[in-house]
């Protein structure tokens, strides 16, 4: 079984960052994928940056120049550099993972709160 802990999410006032990061373990033989989704109340989950396979990233429009993420394959973690938070981006945000055969893996999700 793969398990994946999320940590750093929090409550930030709009223009302040966050680093969230999420530490895969367990049984992981490969790592196709691993980013981040987030889902608003009232709204679908929708991604927000992952990396795939050998290292090219992915981003939604409404993030890109101001969340950056990053991978230590080593560690099997990844973090995603939140600068320049905006009311909008108030969410749960879950990690995921794309392991061997495609199966797919969520964290128990963390919550990022923007205040004016």
């Amino acid at each position: 079984q793969v398990q994946l802990v999320e940590s750093g999410g929090g409550l930030v006032q709009a223009g302040g960052s966050l680093r969230l990061s999420c530490a895969a373990s367990g049984r992981i033989f490969s790592i196709n994928a691993m980013g981040w989704y987030r889902q608003a109340p009232g709204k679908q989950r929708e991604l927000v940056a992952d990396i795939i396979g050998g290292g090219s990233t992915r981003y939604a429009d409404s993030v890109k120049g101001r969340f950056t993420i990053s991978r230590d394959n080593a560690k099997n973690t990844v973090w995603l550099q939140m600068n320049s938070l905006k009311l909008e981006d108030t969410a749960v945000y879950y990690c995921y993972m794309i392991g061997l055969g495609d199966s797919t893996y969520w964290g128990q999700g963390t919550q990022v709160t923007v205040s004016q």
